[in-house]
């Protein structure tokens, strides 16, 4: 996985400490249910850090404080993250909400190409139909799985 750099910086060395890519995106995922219940620093602060991948250094510089400070903001986010999601489940059941839809939609997917297999005088409204079905995404009913 290739991450985002800003203005030719160099991809943050200073991700959670001990952690890979995969809790840091676990984070953003996180920010991205939790980030209106932060404070407007802790906002901003987890914006530049998980979003346009600024390192500490940088976050540090471009507000005026001091590495530290920074990085014991992103700390205390992130434990009130993992707070919030422990209490709400917000974005596990979003996640599960959303695999449970894809799985859905793969499943009519198959039935209009199915369908339309079976009834090629219907393959024009088949694809009508699998435009509205899939919010504007036009499924291919000709192609091979």
């Amino acid at each position: 996985m290739q991450m985002a750099t800003v203005k030719g910086s160099a991809p943050s060395s200073d991700m959670v400490p001990g952690k890979g890519a995969e809790e840091r995106l676990r984070y953003l995922g996180l920010w991205d249910a939790y980030g209106p219940l932060l404070t407007d620093l802790q906002r901003e602060i987890c914006e530049q850090y998980f979003s346009l991948d600024l390192s500490l250094s940088e976050i540090a510089e471009a507000k005026g404080v001091s590495k530290q400070a920074v990085s014991d903001t992103l700390k205390k986010s992130r434990e009130l993250l993992d707070s919030y999601e422990e209490k709400l489940h917000f974005k596990r059941d979003n996640d599960e909400y959303s695999r449970a839809v894809s799985f859905m939609m793969t499943d009519v997917e198959r039935a209009l190409r199915d369908f339309a297999d079976r009834h090629p005088e219907f393959a024009e409204e088949m694809g009508r139909i699998a435009d509205m079905v899939c919010v504007g995404e036009v499924i291919d009913l000709d192609k091979e799985e």
